[in-house]
C-alpha cells in the first residue's frame, strides 16, 4: 500500500546529494558539538557539528500540507500538542502505544543556539501503517498531524502514538520547520522538511503491543542501512527513546536548521 511513499529517484536525488554534503561538513568540522539525540536510550546518541543542518528530505506523498491534495494546516485546532485526535469536523482517535516526541530547534546561523518562535508541522502513519486524509479507510480523519511553536529554549512537544513499520520504509516521523506559527498555518516560509528515524530497540518493544503484529513482520525485512531515506547515515536524524510498550515512550531529537 505504501510502495509509492517517496516520489522516485528524480525527486529524491537532489535531497540525498544535499544530505551527503551536510554530513561532509559534519565529519570535516571541528569545534563544539550539538547533541543530536538527548536523553537515555538503549541506542547510542550521536553528536553533530552545529554547522550541519538536519538533511532536507522528501515529504512523501501524504504530507497533508496542501502540496499534494488535502491541507490540514488550515483546520481550526491544528495547533496542538496532542495529535492523537482529529480536529475540525472529524472526531476519530488514533489507537496505539502512547508516545511523546520532544524536539529542540537549534539555529545554525546563530551558532547552534535555541531557535525560538519557529514552528513545526509533524505527521506520521497510524498503528496500521495508514496516513490520515489519504488512506481510503481514514480519509475523513486528520489525526497524527499537528503544529507546535518552539519556546524560548527552542523546545516543543507532541503527544502521539508509536508509528507502525510498513513495507518498504524504516519507522519514521515526518516534519516541516517553519519560520513562525503564522507561516506554518499558511504553509509558507518553510525552512526545512525532514524525517526522524526511530531506534530499533524501541520499535522491537513497541511492536509487542496489541495491534502492531504486521509491524513485527515488516520490521524484520528492514534496516536503516537499506532505507531509501536513511541509508546514507542517521547522525542528524536518529532520535533517542526511553520507555516501554506498557508505560509509553518518549523520543528526543535536536533539529539544527
Amino acid at each position: 500500500m505504501h510502495d509509492d511513499h517517496d516520489r522516485g529517484l528524480g525527486f529524491d536525488l537532489p535531497r540525498l546529494i544535499s544530505r551527503r554534503r551536510a554530513l561532509g561538513v559534519m565529519l570535516g568540522g571541528v569545534g563544539s558539538a550539538v547533541v543530536v539525540a538527548c536523553g537515555g536510550s538503549s541506542s547510542t546518541p550521536e553528536a553533530a557539528s552545529s554547522s550541519a543542518s538536519i538533511p532536507e528530505e522528501t515529504a512523501g506523498p501524504y504530507p497533508g500540507d496542501g502540496s499534494n491534495g488535502p491541507n490540514v494546516l488550515t483546520e481550526s485546532g491544528v495547533v496542538r500538542s496532542d495529535i492523537t485526535r482529529s480536529v475540525g469536523d472529524a472526531s476519530g482517535v488514533a489507537e496505539g502505544v502512547p508516545t511523546t516526541i520532544n524536539l529542540t530547534l537549534l539555529d545554525v546561523a546563530g551558532g547552534g543556539g535555541p531557535l525560538a518562535g519557529a514552528a513545526v508541522y509533524l505527521w506520521h502513519c497510524d498503528r496500521e501503517g495508514r496516513y490520515s486524509l489519504y488512506d481510503d479507510s481514514i480519509a475523513g480523519e486528520n489525526y497524527l498531524r499537528g503544529v507546535q511553536e518552539s519556546g524560548a529554549d527552542g523546545k516543543l512537544t507532541f503527544q502521539t502514538i508509536f508509528p507502525a513499520a510498513y513495507q518498504g520504509r524504516w519507522p519514521h516521523v515526518h516534519f516541516e520547520v517553519y519560520e513562525s506559527l503564522d507561516a506554518a498555518t499558511a504553509g509558507a516560509s518553510r525552512l526545512r522538511t525532514s524525517q526522524l528515524a526511530i531506534p530499533e530497540d524501541a520499535c522491537n518493544q513497541a511492536y509487542d503491543a496489541d495491534g502492531y503484529a504486521q509491524s513485527v513482520t515488516n520490521l524484520a525485512s528492514l534496516t536503516l542501512e537499506s532505507d531509501q531515506v536513511f541509508a546514507d547515515g542517521t547522525a542528524l536524524q536518529l532520535a533517542t527513546a526511553t520507555g516501554s510498550a506498557d508505560d509509553g515512550f518518549a523520543m528526543r531529537l535536536s533539529v539544527v536548521v
